[in-house]
């Protein structure tokens, strides 16, 4: 039985006991849970970080005790709990990475396993597939169903925005070849993705087949809304879209959830299917195991490269990892507001985020409090304009960036800077890049500290996971995703992940 619910039985107070200050200290889902004694007679007082996020379901065995499922033999004793603590448990995002069920956890012989892949592929204007890799990326997932006896694979996935209605453009058909091609075998393709008709396909389908589904944002109950090409918003009906989830629901025995992109977004597809196993699949595993490694538990000193345009947008990533980093790079065009902000550095015509400037002073104090070590660039390559061809010149933070020019990359002694700190960390999360890596000029900054951190997986044997989006596009640009511990494949989702937030198609799947 979990915590909720059973606020009205847990109502005694922690009293005096060294014993269970020892056990806290020695129990992994409470590092951060300091208990402080007080005189006889006195209640204990119960600290837990603001920002800690417990991972593993908490639950209460009885009044006087509690347990994490992840480690059922580690109890916390004590004839009485304040119930504040109880009243953190419930409130706290209890959402665990590493102790959600997989699909090499489930017995999926002799059923029907309904898996929930990313197939939203970019095609040309004559419906070609430009390219296959979200498709190649599931292959380990459904091949792992088929050779373990699965009755049948049936695989559902979205496909670019057709705003909650069917649209030719955005059919899922187009798919059916390659994936063919990709598991040499005959793939049935459904002509909707609910409903009796397609009920009748899955049910009458051989013993080894595979069914695609077609676009689930074909209905607005998906997504929840959809928007007109006006910009209108319209909200699905409650009833049709719990009808909608019941119709995905009949469709399988077993649930897995294989589309990480989309984790963020409470869609039907993500959080409505009411089976008894919901489950990752490969690829939502590895990505849930490495930002395991490096938000629960990592081997320190622990180091995150920041990177991108306003802070105010990384505001809640910066704050979140705070917590729990030993050194931050601050880098890219937010690195110019910090400077700014902080050293009164000119800047020229480089990005400033006015919004943003006014969080820089709480967010540095907070990394004095936390002795959190700041890396900031120290010197720039400059532009006379924001584009590929413009006039290049150089700049120090002495000398400043003239008028009429702005930073659009980091200088050498910065990247000096940033491969110490590398050379330093044993963890290395990497969101944003140092420069405009778009434009061949002005790569160098994101170049050099791409090959320090390949360098430190390589050479170093270091963890190094780079939170997808556009750090993920310039590991592919260079040709190094294999050479990386680990590139994320969702951007919102890594993003959100990292500021702190719940995923809402993580929290969905069963815990082991």
């Amino acid at each position: 039985m979990g915590i909720r619910g059973k606020r009205s039985q847990i109502t005694r107070h922690l009293t005096p006991d060294s014993r269970l200050e020892h056990l806290v200290q020695g129990f992994p889902s409470f590092h951060h849970l300091r208990v402080q004694p007080r005189k006889p007679r006195q209640r204990h007082r119960v600290e837990i970080d603001p920002h800690l996020r417990l991972y593993g379901s908490i639950s209460a065995c009885t009044s006087s005790s509690i347990y994490s499922q992840s480690s059922p033999s580690l109890l916390l004793p004590s004839s009485t709990l304040h119930p504040q603590f109880f009243y953190f448990l419930q409130n706290i995002a209890i959402m665990s990475l590493s102790n959600k069920l997989s699909i090499a956890d489930v017995d999926v012989k002799g059923k029907k396993v309904l898996i929930r892949v990313d197939f939203n592929v970019p095609l040309d204007a004559d419906k070609n597939i430009t390219n296959n890799q979200r498709i190649v990326g599931a292959l380990p997932t459904i091949k792992y169903a088929l050779e373990n006896g699965a009755k049948s694979v049936i695989l559902m996935s979205h496909l670019g925005r057709p705003n909650g209605s069917p649209n030719e453009k955005y059919s899922l058909k187009p798919v059916v070849a390659e994936l063919e091609k990709l598991l040499s075998k005959k793939v049935t393709f459904a002509p909707d993705c609910v409903g009796p008709e397609v009920e009748e396909i899955v049910n009458k389908a051989e013993d080894g087949s595979v069914i695609l589904l077609e676009n689930l944002r074909f209905h607005i109950e998906e997504e929840g809304s959809s928007k007109d090409k006006e910009g209108n918003k319209t909200k699905a009906d409650k009833a049709q879209v719990e009808a909608f989830r019941k119709g995905l629901t009949a469709l399988g025995d077993v649930y897995i959830n294989d589309a990480f992109g989309t984790a963020h977004r409470a869609h039907s597809s993500m959080v409505g299917v009411d089976l008894p196993q919901k489950a990752s699949g490969f690829l939502v595993k590895k990505e849930l195991e490495y930002f395991a490694k490096a938000l629960e538990n990592p081997q320190r000193p622990f180091l995150a490269i920041l990177g991108g345009a306003k802070v105010s947008d990384k505001i809640q990533l910066i704050d979140n990892l705070l917590d729990k980093v030993n050194t931050l790079i601050i880098c890219g065009g937010m690195a110019f507001t910090f400077k700014k902000t902080l050293e009164n550095v000119s800047i020229g015509n480089s990005l400033f985020d006015e919004a943003g400037s006014k969080t820089v002073g709480a967010l540095v104090e907070k990394a004095k409090q936390k002795n959190v070590k700041l890396v900031l660039p120290v010197d720039y390559i400059t532009a006379d304009k924001f584009d590929k061809d413009a006039n290049t010149g150089y700049a120090t933070d002495k000398d400043g960036i003239p008028d009429g020019w702005q930073g659009l990359d980091c200088g050498e002694e910065s990247v000096k800077l940033y491969k110490e700190a590398i050379a330093e960390a044993k963890t290395i999360l990497w969101n944003g890049p140092a420069g405009v890596f778009e434009f061949e000029k002005f790569a160098s900054g994101t170049k050099a500290t791409l090959d320090a951190v390949v360098d430190a997986v390589q050479k170093d044997g270091k963890i190094v996971i780079i939170g997808g989006g556009d750090t993920a596009t310039v590991a592919k640009k260079y040709g190094v995703e294999d050479k990386i511990s680990h590139v994320s494949t969702g951007g919102g989702a890594s993003l959100e992940l990292l500021e702190g937030k719940e995923l809402p198609g993580v929290t969905a799947l069963s815990s082991k």
